[in-house]
């Protein structure tokens, strides 16, 4: 017996053995994940991600169907990149941001009518929106159509007025179409359907091989671009039209053409016309469009205004995405704050602050690598690809981050960083570095 006690004493005393590697690395790796949680709420982060996704994508794929008709031209020579870069960027400020400016109604219409369960009023207001976008759109049209007089009017160079004023002469079929696709895709979020807008991207493929056609397999040639994106936002509107008529999802909120939407016509616009004129979309839109125009007034405004509108339209694809991921950090901001949950609020928008800066420097980051590939896409020429990389390094990386800021409220975070930018930017002299024309 006290063999087998002392035995069991010794077994009871003998220190337990624990494997020294395995419990370092666990230790390592739970030190690892609170690094990462304290950084960034990788839980919140994969919310919004994943709801701003199907956004950032549908604006980005319908903002590239103008854009590859640009590109598409500018193939052909010099003159027909400036007159093309001209128009487009023309055309977004003076029609595509004020349609969007104007569907902006039904995202409070369709939004309270959805929220109150009045599926009806969903369509009626969608049919009184598509009204409003289409006398909007013959009054633009008309401005489209004298777009020549107007440039030169602006002092710029006849021949670049003239090639912009034909591009946008067979742009503008697709405003039309624009104003309506805006409208049904405001009708579709107010319903949180986002997920089939990621097919977007069918109009897209298509349009590349409408664009190759027209512009190199018909007499068109560069008048067959903006044709061909023309004819693909009419696709692209169509297509969406037919998906909120035929699909069941809708049928107690698409009852079918109705008069009815005649008498909400003054209701939608008391809102629409508000928020087409926000400051946020139209004068910032107009701020860069100076730009472009002051490209113009420089010596060799073939090159000058075709730089300037490519930065300009490559800053506008960084906006959509960050403008995708802004949508998403509204929607989480507001939900937490109609739950009662300010923390929570506080919370998402810190996270999204987080993910603007990351994605700002990814952004920035492709830029630096990648333009000499991406100014191939607008044009043959070395000397415009060298051009861009040394003017898009000045210009674009320090408004990537001023968008993703801005975009997320942090004003006074952007007004730093503009400063900054301007005060980098005066340092280059006007007539031998057009840089200076950010300033």
């Amino acid at each position: 017996m006290a063999m087998l006690a002392n035995t069991e004493l010794a077994r009871i005393n003998e220190p337990t053995r624990v494997p020294l590697l395995e419990g370092h690395g666990d230790e390592e790796g739970a030190n690892k994940l609170r690094w990462w949680k304290k950084v960034l709420d990788v839980e919140e982060a994969k919310k919004q991600v994943l709801f701003s996704l199907p956004m950032i994508f549908t604006n980005l794929f319908y903002y590239l169907i103008t854009l590859v008709s640009v590109m598409f031209a500018g193939h052909l020579g010099k003159l027909e990149l400036a007159g093309a870069t001209l128009a487009n960027s023309w055309a977004i400020v003076t029609g595509f941001a004020f349609m969007v400016g104007l569907s902006g109604a039904l995202e409070t219409l369709c939004g309270q009518g959805f929220g109150a369960k009045l599926y009806k009023m969903l369509g009626i207001y969608l049919q009184a929106s598509c009204i409003i976008s289409f006398l909007f759109c013959f009054f633009i049209s008309i401005i489209w159509f004298y777009t020549e007089p107007i440039l030169i009017l602006l002092h710029q160079d006849p021949q670049i007025s003239k090639s912009a004023a034909v591009f946008m002469k067979f742009l503008i079929p697709g405003l039309f179409a624009y104003g309506f696709l805006q409208n049904i895709l405001r009708f579709l979020q107010a319903q949180f359907v986002v997920l089939p807008l990621v097919f977007s991207f069918v109009p897209l493929v298509i349009h590349f091989g409408i664009a190759y056609g027209l512009v190199h397999w018909t007499a068109l040639g560069y008048k067959g671009a903006p044709l061909a994106a023309s004819i693909s936002l009419w696709l692209s509107a169509l297509l969406l039209a037919m998906y909120v008529i035929c699909s069941k999802k809708f049928e107690h909120t698409w009852e079918g053409f109705s008069l009815e939407s005649l008498h909400y016509v003054l209701t939608d616009l008391k809102l629409a016309l508000p928020s087409a004129l926000m400051v946020w979309k139209v004068l910032e839109e107009w701020a860069f469009e100076i730009l472009v125009l002051m490209g113009g007034l420089m010596p060799n405004s073939e090159e000058t205004t075709s730089l300037m509108a490519m930065c300009v339209n490559t800053e506008a694809i960084a906006y959509m995405i960050i403008y995708g991921l802004s949508a998403a950090a509204s929607t989480r901001v507001s939900n937490e704050l109609g739950a009662g949950n300010p923390d929570k609020a506080k919370k998402a928008m810190a996270v999204t602050l987080k993910l603007s800066m990351l994605l700002a420097f990814v952004l920035v980051l492709a830029l630096a690598v990648g333009h000499n590939i991406w100014a191939g896409f607008f044009s043959d020429s070395h000397i415009i690809a060298e051009q861009f990389g040394a003017f898009a390094c000045n210009f674009n990386n320090c408004r990537f981050c001023a968008r993703c800021f801005i975009r997320c409220g942090q004003r006074m975070w952007m007004a730093t960083l503009d400063c900054v930018c301007k005060h980098c930017h005066i340092l280059f002299d006007w007539h031998d570095n057009f840089q200076s024309s950010w300033v």
